[in-house]
């Protein structure tokens, strides 16, 4: 016998699937409850029969949505990510889906339970005590963390489908990127002239990298007589303080050219702060670091970017967060005509496609001064034929 059903209540049942003998000679039996009609029933006692049969039964069980994403962000996803990342993990997980989500059987989760949580979190989500909804963006991130662990629970054999394959995160608004152009960036240059950001902006804005990368840099990946330096390595902030770590793909580790303005600024820089490691003596840690604090130790990277939106704040420019200096970089190299595939080479971008739809802004203006250039090839080829 391989299964049968028996009626419960008024309109529910209970079907059991035969799993054999257990170690003591008894039958054992799964229990599933179906809701509906006998047929109904009839219907999942076959349904699960046909995954016995082929192998991809899963054994109900009680275990919470609560309890299995507590556990695989202990077993799955702090081993393998980063420190940063696992906070963010760990902070959606407690603060958003186990409280909307949590108490529900994990085999019970259906696509309709997640997505009405995303619905109510778009209205009513924020927990900072203001009233409102979270961003379109902040609830995708939190639909890519549930699918990515209900992901790792098919694989675990507790799921025999991701419910999260079938919901839809709201859709992000495009938003306009802000880029200085290359007067405004001298202007913003000439304020931070004498301030400690001075070398962390000048790095950003002419080499396209990222805050934490500009903050890891090391004097021994700069190379004067080639005018490079290489970027292997990102500055994050954690709460447990300032954490260096390896890039995160190969393509991320890259070498990038320097500008001659950038380089002498560097050269001072490292003169100074060598005279600077003279007068502190054993005061000073020396960690290499291109940009460091007086001391030498790391600069932390949320005061480097509230000290450059002070700089911003207190004058003409427009409105910009120091990752759009980043953004500035790639805009200018591009309306320069230099190739997007050096573009994304330059930023550490891990496809030309990354670069070509970020900056998608740019490129209408390319393909009419293309267009343009082609009509002129052409027209002078033309004119030479009837010479």
């Amino acid at each position: 016998m391989k299964g049968h059903i028996r009626k419960r209540g008024k309109s529910s049942w209970t079907v059991y699937i035969y799993r054999g003998r257990d170690e003591d000679g008894k039958d054992r039996y799964d229990t599933f409850t179906i809701r509906g009609s006998k047929q109904d029933a009839e219907d999942e006692r076959i349904r699960q029969l046909g995954k016995l049969a082929e192998g991809s039964y899963v054994e109900p069980s009680r275990l919470t949505v609560g309890d299995f994403l507590r556990q695989w962000l202990r077993d799955c996803a702090e081993p393998k990510v980063t420190t940063k990342t696992f906070e963010r993990y760990e902070e959606i997980v407690r603060l958003h889906l186990i409280p909307n989500l949590g108490q529900r059987r994990l085999q019970k989760l259906r696509s309709l339970h997640i997505q009405s949580y995303l619905a109510e979190a778009l209205q009513r989500g924020r927990k900072d005590g203001r009233e409102g909804g979270l961003s379109p963006q902040t609830i995708r991130h939190h639909h890519r963390v549930l699918h990515l662990a209900l992901k790792q629970a098919v694989r675990w054999q507790l799921l025999t489908r991701n419910p999260a394959d079938e919901v839809d995160p709201p859709r992000v608004p495009h938003r306009e990127m802000n880029v200085l152009t290359e007067e405004q960036l001298q202007v913003l240059l000439n304020l931070a002239k004498d301030s400690e950001l001075y070398i962390p902006i000048l790095i950003a804005a002419t080499t396209g990298m990222r805050r934490g990368e500009v903050l890891a840099l090391r004097w021994s990946d700069i190379d004067f007589e080639r005018s490079t330096a290489v970027v292997q390595r990102s500055l994050s902030s954690t709460r447990g303080g300032s954490r260096i770590k390896e890039t995160k793909s190969r393509r991320g580790r890259r070498t990038v050219a320097l500008l001659q303005t950038c380089l002498a600024a560097l050269r001072r820089h490292k003169a100074d702060q060598g005279r600077n490691r003279l007068r502190l003596g054993p005061l000073y840690q020396d960690l290499d670091l291109v940009c460091a604090r007086l001391h030498g130790t790391h600069m932390d990277p949320a005061e480097v970017s509230s000290g450059f939106a002070s700089i911003i704040r207190n004058s003409n420019l427009p409105k910009v967060r120091l990752h759009d200096l980043r953004h500035s970089h790639a805009t200018h190299l591009l309306r320069q005509n230099v190739h997007p595939k050096i573009v994304s080479e330059r930023l550490g971008h891990s496809t030309i496609s990354i670069t070509l739809d970020t900056y998608s802004h740019v490129v209408p203006g390319m393909q009419d001064e293309a267009v343009q250039k082609l009509d002129a090839a052409l027209r002078a080829a033309a004119n030479k034929d009837r010479e």
